[in-house]
C-alpha cells in the first residue's frame, strides 16, 4: 500500500444524501495539493473525513497505510474561522499545541519553541498579545503557527486564506511555502481554496471536485518549479492561463453534463 494519503472508493452521506461519490485518491507523503470545486461539491467534507472529524459511509481512507479512526495529533487541521482560544495570548495559544504534541518537555522550553514558530510565520511583535488584538491575518498566522506547532505530518487546510484582503493573502501564501519548502521532511499539506491561482501558486497537483455529489474530474500535476516567487507566475503566463483555463472548462462542462441528467 502506498504511503500518504489514500482514498479508495471513499463515498460519504449525510442523512442518506450523497456528499461524496467514489473517490479514489493518492496523495504522497511532503506533496502539497490544492483542492478546488465548486460549493457543494464536499471539499470540506473530504477534509473533515481525513481529520476523523467524520467517518466515510463506505470506500477505506488510511494514513500511511493505517485507516482514519477519529482525530489524531498525526492530522492537523487550518480552519478560516483562525479557531485561537481569545481568553490565551498568542504564545499561549502556540504552547498549548505544543504541550499537547510533547507532554514531556518543561514548559519554559515549549515557550520558546512557540515564540520560534511565531517568529517564523512573522509574529515576533504580536507574541504577548490577546487574538482580540491582532488583525485577521495576523490571527490566521497565529492559528498556522499552532498547526505547525503540533508537528502533524498531515496539514488539511480550509480555505484559510478565504476571508483576507489581497495583500495579506499574497503574505501568507508566501510565508506557508516558506515554512513547507523549508521544514525536513515536508509536511504533506491539502489545502482547499476556490481561487483557481492560488490553487496553482501553491500546489504540485490541482485535485478537481465535481458537486452533486462530489466526484474527482480532474487530477492535474502543475509543472512550475520550485521554490516558487510571484514572478514565475507571469514568467510562466502561458502555462498557468492553460491551467486556469483547464479547471474552468472542467468545472463547466461537469456542470453542463448535470444539468442534462436532471
Amino acid at each position: 500500500m502506498s504511503l500518504g494519503l489514500n482514498l479508495e472508493g471513499v463515498s460519504f452521506a449525510y442523512d442518506a444524501t450523497p456528499v461524496l461519490q467514489d473517490i479514489h485518491l493518492n496523495i504522497p507523503e511532503g506533496q502539497f495539493v490544492s483542492l478546488l470545486g465548486a460549493s457543494g461539491s464536499g471539499k470540506t467534507t473530504l477534509l473533515r473525513l481525513a481529520a476523523g472529524l467524520n467517518e466515510v459511509s463506505s470506500g477505506r481512507l488510511s494514513w500511511n497505510g493505517l485507516p482514519v479512526r477519529g482525530p489524531s495529533l498525526e492530522r492537523g487541521v487550518v480552519f478560516q474561522d483562525y479557531a485561537l482560544f481569545p481568553w490565551l495570548s498568542v504564545v499561549d495559544n502556540v504552547e498549548i499545541a505544543i504541550a499537547k504534541a510533547k507532554p514531556g518537555i518543561r514548559k519554559a522550553e515549549r515557550l520558546s519553541e512557540a515564540r520560534g514558530y511565531l517568529r517564523q510565520l512573522g509574529l515576533a511583535a504580536a507574541i504577548g498579545k490577546y487574538p482580540g488584538e491582532l488583525s485577521g491575518g495576523m490571527r490566521q498566522r497565529a492559528a498556522i503557527a499552532r498547526a505547525l506547532a503540533l508537528g502533524s505530518p498531515l496539514l488539511l487546510m480550509d480555505e484559510p486564506f478565504g476571508a483576507l484582503d489581497p495583500v495579506n493573502r499574497a503574505r501568507l501564501q508566501d510565508l506557508l511555502l516558506d515554512a513547507w519548502e523549508l521544514a525536513t521532511p515536508r509536511k504533506t499539506i491539502v489545502f482547499v481554496t476556490h481561487d483557481v491561482d492560488e490553487a496553482i501558486y501553491l500546489g504540485d497537483r490541482l485535485i478537481v471536485l465535481g458537486s452533486s455529489p462530489g466526484r474527482l474530474i480532474a487530477d492535474l500535476p502543475v509543472p512550475l518549479a520550485r521554490p516558487r516567487e510571484r514572478r514565475s507566475l507571469l514568467d510562466s503566463h502561458s502555462l498557468h492561463h492553460a491551467l486556469r483555463e483547464q479547471v474552468a472548462a472542467t468545472l463547466v462542462q461537469d456542470t453542463l453534463q448535470r444539468l442534462r441528467a436532471a
